[in-house]
């Protein structure tokens, strides 16, 4: 097997990923809005394509699979969606608390771009997750 700090990128990467897609899960029901509906679907797709590339390169560094959110975190991310929506889930509000979640996640990539020593093919991996998620920051804040 191969560098233990890939499979952590990767890892990290991969629990951002789902962490995405949950979100958008979760608060998909709430949107109204058939514009900002179509861009959640498509930010779907790409975090379902990014999971897809590391499950295919994840066998390459571990025999394992791997690391997704928690049940806990699904949990604590249903929760504060339910709670910050409970008194205003106007497109606006849906939209502030999605470019929150995108630039926490757009944080931990760039962390992870900064990690020494990772391999081209888990680097532009990365850049392009993060790439992805700034993409779609600019899209959102079209819908605040």
């Amino acid at each position: 097997m191969k560098n233990e700090n890939e499979i952590n990128v990767l890892d990290e990467l991969n629990k951002g990923a789902c962490m995405g897609q949950d979100a958008i899960f979760f608060i998909l029901d709430k949107v109204e809005n058939p514009k900002l509906k179509k861009v959640l679907d498509e930010q779907y797709q790409k975090y379902q394509t990014i999971t897809d590339r590391i499950s295919k390169i994840y066998p390459e560094y571990s025999n394992k699979e791997p690391h997704e959110t928690s049940a806990m975190n699904k949990a604590m991310t249903w929760y504060g969606i339910e709670i910050r929506t409970l008194m205003d889930s106007s497109t606006s509000k849906i939209t502030e608390l999605l470019l929150q979640g995108t630039n926490m996640g757009i944080i931990e990539g760039r962390k992870l771009l900064n990690h020494k020593g990772t391999n081209k093919e888990v680097h532009k991996l990365i850049q392009e997750y993060v790439d992805m998620q700034e993409e779609c920051v600019e899209k959102l804040k079209n819908f605040l």
